[in-house]
């Protein structure tokens, strides 16, 4: 039965599949998800097989009735070929049926696969370690996502149903052939065996040269997403000439490697039909002889004829299938090694416990910390007190945002511990942890929603009075308002359709909104201007008031109100205090400060 085409792009770091049994038994079971689909796809397969294997002998009894009856000079009765006319156009017009069918099970099956596939990589996705996104390009999970799946669902969809065709149509033409002249058959003693040593040369040859084209069309795709990513800095250093000539060898590589693969890919078809061609040139000889000297039929050579095809056809698309496959167990390896990534709570102590509310005490006690073997926190050491302000200072890369990271457990620790209310994170849910934080980073985060949408993001319980009394307090409930549609405005992805310091606003208000018991703010006002920081400064303390906060900033001004100042220093604790305690000092943190009003 004729396959379903659809989009297949070699997509990311593809590499020939290391298990392809374990891979294949693993697609297979989600196939067999769809097993009712699959086996209506088959059983409509083997009618559709076994009806293609009549018209060869209808046709084949047909042109002998008509040769006999013109040789012998008797009446052709049209009665009779009317008959074997309409069997015929009758079996071709089931066939176009039974292949419109089979398709159409085929491609709902490949869209269910994809779905299912999509949705568990997407869960994995939302589930794995931030550490994940560290050390893998966002452009190559993409291409995971979309072209590796597509590429599995389908290849192996289709190709299933394909090669209980073949072997039905191979099986039944061989049968037939045998039964017509065994003598015939011995054809394919000669060129079968040429057919299948080409086809496992030429497979060998092009597995890895499907691997450098599937590494360089990654490292491709990798740079353009970095690249749209980063378009404003580029434009704004005049980059642009710089990166189309670095993309131009990008580009080049990842062509030249598509070419190499579709060059020699191109050999096996032309080649095969040559083959094929051969075979069939080898059996018309062969048939004339035997119909001058053992009385062969025209009709029995016509149908041995297109019996051979029927056999020869499906032999030399398996060929064509078999690196479909490979292609597709490689993909499908790439898949199901996201989908296989370990979720972040694996780490969780089995005895891991929800909590519910918190007073929002913590404590670091010795903890080391390093995102590589290079340590981040040396031996950090910290006690807060429910409802206490800490502001944390210090020069980029000094372990500021490290501290918040390990607090959510974004990363787990080294050595050491961190306990909340007494209680060692490690025995806390992450899930649960993590509700007791309401965070206001620098880079800010909207979604393509309305602004109702965004600022009810993390309670969904709140009211639209709650909402509006929230950007209020956040200074931003005029510009709101200035929108078209107000809060039902629809916000572009990553909020693209308003300003920078609008954004930190509008996550500003959204943390007011969370019912938590410790809050952060990371660089929360470094988007916004002068006055319009000095416009949020009461209601920051009144999202501030009750709650423990942790204060991230480099405007210094910002943080005097602060119980607790810690000045950090190569991960380590160099100066801690109250402001007026470290300017009477008069140390590296008064310096500091001094600096930036005198800029």
């Amino acid at each position: 039965m004729p396959k379903v085409t659809g989009m297949r792009k070699p997509s990311g770091k593809v590499e020939h599949a290391k298990n392809k049994k374990g891979t294949l038994l693993r697609v297979l079971k989600y196939l067999s998800k769809y097993k009712g689909l699959l086996i209506f796809a088959i059983i409509i397969t083997i009618i559709y097989n076994l009806l293609a294997l009549v018209t060869p002998l209808l046709s084949g009894r047909l042109l002998d009735y008509l040769k006999d009856r013109v040789d012998n000079n008797f009446d052709i009765d049209y009665v009779v070929v009317w008959q074997y006319i309409i069997t015929l156009i009758s079996i071709f017009t089931l066939l176009f049926v039974l292949t419109y069918i089979g398709n159409l099970i085929i491609t709902r099956v490949s869209k269910k696969i994809v779905a299912t596939l999509r949705h568990d990589s997407f869960d994995s996705l939302s589930r794995i370690p931030v550490s994940y996104f560290d050390h893998n390009q966002i452009g190559d999970i993409i291409s995971i996502m979309s072209y590796d799946i597509d590429t599995v669902s389908t290849s192996l969809s289709n190709d299933v149903v394909t090669i209980f065709s073949s072997f039905i149509q191979i099986t039944g033409s061989l049968i037939l052939m045998i039964i017509i002249s065994w003598k015939l058959c011995l054809v394919f003693a000669i060129t079968l065996p040429i057919s299948v040593l080409f086809s496992r040369i030429m497979l060998k040859k092009l597995h890895p040269l499907f691997r450098a084209r599937s590494n360089k069309l990654g490292i491709m795709n990798g740079y353009s997403e970095e690249i749209i990513t980063g378009i404003k800095t580029i434009k704004s250093y005049s980059k642009e000439d710089y990166t189309l000539e670095k993309y131009k060898i990008v580009n080049k590589d990842a062509a030249d490697a598509m070419y190499k693969a579709d060059y020699h890919g191109c050999v096996m078809g032309p080649t095969m039909n040559f083959i094929n061609q051969f075979t069939t040139a080898l059996i018309c000889v062969v048939g004339a002889l035997l119909c001058i000297y053992e009385g062969f039929t025209y009709g029995y050579i016509s149908a041995f004829t297109q019996y051979s095809k029927k056999f020869a056809g499906p032999i030399n698309e398996m060929a064509n299938i078999a690196t479909d496959i490979g292609s597709a167990l490689a993909a499908a390896e790439r898949v199901f090694a996201l989908i296989d990534e370990a979720p972040e709570n694996v780490n969780d102590n089995k005895d891991a416990k929800e909590i519910i509310t918190t007073e929002g005490k913590i404590k670091f006690d010795h903890v080391k910390f390093g995102y590589t073997d290079t340590p981040v926190l040396k031996d950090f050491s910290l006690d807060v007190l429910s409802g206490k302000k800490i502001a944390i200072v210090g020069k980029t890369g000094a372990g500021k945002t490290t501290i918040i990271n390990i607090l959510m457990r974004f990363y787990d620790i080294n050595s050491g511990k961190i306990t909340l209310d007494d209680i060692d994170t490690k025995d806390i849910t992450r899930s649960s942890l993590r509700h007791q934080f309401a965070m206001v980073l620098q880079d800010t985060w909207l979604f393509e929603g309305t602004v109702y949408e965004n600022l009810a993001y993390g309670n969904p319980n709140v009211t639209q009075d709650d909402v509006i009394e929230a950007c209020k307090k956040a200074h931003i409930h005029s510009f709101i308002m200035q929108l078209p549609n107000g809060y039902s405005t629809i916000l572009k992805e990553n909020g693209g359709n308003i300003s920078k310091g609008q954004k930190q606003l509008l996550t500003i208000a959204r943390a007011m909104l969370l019912n938590s018991s410790i809050l952060i703010l990371d660089e929360a006002t470094s988007n916004v201007d002068t006055k319009t920081e000095m416009d949020i400064g009461d209601a920051m303390n009144k999202l501030m008031e009750g709650k423990t906060s942790f204060i991230i900033a480099h405007r210094l001004s910002t943080i005097k109100n602060a119980d607790t100042i810690l000045l950090l220093s190569n991960g380590d604790v160099i100066e801690m205090g109250s402001h007026n305690e470290l300017m009477a000092k008069q140390g590296q943190y008064y310096n500091l400060f001094i600096s930036q009003y005198d800029r």
